[in-house]
């Protein structure tokens, strides 16, 4: 499979490269700082793309089988709201204008809901990282109303960060629009086993135009 990774070079980005590179598929690395992606591996192409720049980018999604974005604006930001809801939509047009259909969006566990209300809203949420999440939530409402592409909202686990060191443990479990705890009531998941999830979804294709997420 060939696969067009939006954010190669952060968090997220990196550990998807990693587990897309070692089941063998062939991966369009994309970031706005390619020396910021460290594989040397020959199945990687390396392009620096700012995501606004829709020309350059439709370019280089052409022919991948999916695109996979884990597009951050950067939490320090201070415009983080703003050129968060750009930089997605952008990039879902030029997803659009490449004819690439399979676009699996990495959003953040703030959709979530517990008892019909999403955690992005809820009094413990962290301010300092509300400005990004909820605008992740705000660019959800417009990709949910998208009828051309096969899309995917994931969301990831509530505790999904570097400070998860379970690493690859190769198990996790499935939820849709609510968060899965574990027996001891945390929704937890490492990035490893976050980008496991995402190449299970590309390769068993299970869910089609609707959010899900995953946790131990």
């Amino acid at each position: 499979m060939k696969v067009a990774l939006i954010g190669a070079s952060g968090f997220v980005g990196k550990a998807l490269l990693n587990e897309l590179v070692s089941r063998g598929n062939e991966v369009i690395a994309i970031a706005r700082n390619t020396d910021k992606i460290e594989s040397t591996d020959g199945k990687v192409t390396k392009l620096a793309v700012d995501v606004l720049d829709t020309e350059k980018l439709v370019a280089a999604l052409k022919g991948a089988d999916a695109v996979v974005s884990a597009f951050n604006a950067g939490w320090a930001n201070p415009n983080l709201y703003d050129d968060t809801i750009m930089g997605a939509e952008a990039i879902q047009k030029a997803v659009k204008l490449s004819g690439v259909k399979r676009y699996i969006f990495i959003g953040g566990a703030g959709t979530l809901q517990i008892d019909g209300n999403q955690l992005v809203d809820g009094s413990q949420f962290p301010k300092e990282i509300y400005p990004g999440a909820s605008a992740v939530r705000d660019y959800f409402g417009t990709l949910k109303q998208e009828k051309e592409l096969d899309w995917l909202f994931f969301s990831p686990a509530i505790e999904m960060h570097p400070g998860i060191k379970t690493g690859r443990t190769g198990k996790y479990r499935l939820g849709k629009t609510s968060p899965v705890f574990n027996n001891e009531g945390r929704s937890i998941l490492s990035v490893q086993d976050l980008s496991l999830v995402i190449v299970d979804e590309l390769e068993n294709d299970a869910h089609h135009q609707e959010q899900f997420t995953a946790a131990y």
